[in-house]
């Protein structure tokens, strides 16, 4: 097959197939007599392989990667691949549905007031910036290289995990999974809390920033969906979930970021949605969080629940360690 039958098969451009080549993609073998490409069903599958990973918005440089990983036949490697652009590809979704609120709101000022002052819009601006920085997620605390310890530490640090079992399994009590319900772990780490869930009946979803984390969660509970991911771009499409729970996660988010953490959590869920979180709490005035070891403050995270359309049931495990239990006011519209 030649290369204008090659880019007719698969709707692309014979420009598309040279630069593919030209950035070493795929390796058409040449007619002696003439030196034209000649493509096999190899070829073919190649290119399609290229054609729907970039379709997908995966850079040159990663589908390299991912082929090699291809020909390797090293599935794991080219599964992270795939959930890093996932979760990239959410975080970006993510921000353009800000950027759509942005100019929604600026429309919305324009056909009430007939004017649209320079200092309203430097105001929307600056508001969708701050949003957008705020959404930077960065992780500060190695969380690869404590996957293989985490089990350990969460029964042995009573400092950061006091109470862990029992944490969990008030959790679980509380957000009351029954068989046929769908619920998210966030922050799941190696998958404890998503396990009793699952024993309880519940299909379980798993995101956690961390991929081996997510590797040593797949091990021990196979039947739970896991993605790469974090609180402030869950990489899921709206109300899919009937529950959302976490345990221990929350607190390493600063104060406004816990507020477009609640976000998030409602939009992923349906209307009648619940939301559990174990965590370390701090009854003080809300502020920064960000330590795992003093909690996240209580009264902030009361605040981002109610201000979001959901009352709330508190349990008191110890001086510090704090189950919140939120259900909607009424049911809401996901997004």
């Amino acid at each position: 097959m030649k290369i204008k039958e090659a880019a007719e098969r698969l709707g692309i451009s014979q420009r598309a197939i040279r630069f593919y080549e030209k950035q070493g993609l795929l390796s058409p073998s040449r007619q002696q007599h003439n030196g034209y490409r000649e493509f096999g069903e190899e070829d073919i599958w190649r290119l399609q392989t290229i054609v729907a990973l970039r379709e997908a918005g995966m850079p040159i440089a990663d589908i390299r990667t991912a082929l090699a990983e291809i020909d390797a036949k090293d599935e794991g490697r080219l599964m992270e691949l795939l959930e890093l652009q996932r979760s990239v590809m959410f975080a970006k979704w993510v921000e353009m549905k800000q950027m759509i609120e942005t100019a929604d709101r600026m429309i919305e000022t324009l056909r009430q007031n007939r004017t649209l002052p320079i200092d309203d819009i430097y105001q929307l601006a600056e508001s969708s910036r701050i949003l957008r920085e705020q959404r930077a997620w960065e992780d500060r605390w190695g969380f690869d290289e404590l996957a293989g310890d985490h089990d350990r530490l969460v029964r042995e640090d009573k400092t950061k995990y006091p109470d862990y079992d029992e944490a969990l399994r008030l959790i679980v009590k509380r957000a009351a999974p029954v068989r046929g319900e769908r619920g998210l772990d966030i922050g799941t780490g190696t998958g404890n809390l998503a396990g009793l869930c699952l024993e309880a009946g519940a299909a379980m979803a798993a995101v956690d920033q961390s991929k081996e984390m997510l590797k040593a969660c797949r091990r021990k509970f196979p039947e739970v969906e896991t993605r790469l991911g974090n609180f402030l771009a869950l990489p899921y499409l709206d109300g899919r979930f009937d529950f959302v729970v976490s345990s221990f996660a929350l607190r390493h988010l600063t104060g406004s970021q816990m507020l477009l953490a609640v976000q998030e959590m409602r939009r992923v869920l349906k209307p009648h949605g619940r939301i559990c979180i174990a965590d370390l709490m701090t009854i003080g005035e809300s502020g920064a969080c960000g330590s795992s070891e003093t909690g996240l403050p209580l009264p902030a995270l009361l605040d981002a629940l109610e201000t979001n359309g959901y009352i709330t049931k508190l349990d008191q495990m110890g001086e510090r360690l704090h189950v919140v239990l939120a259900v909607p006011v009424r049911p809401h519209r996901p997004g």
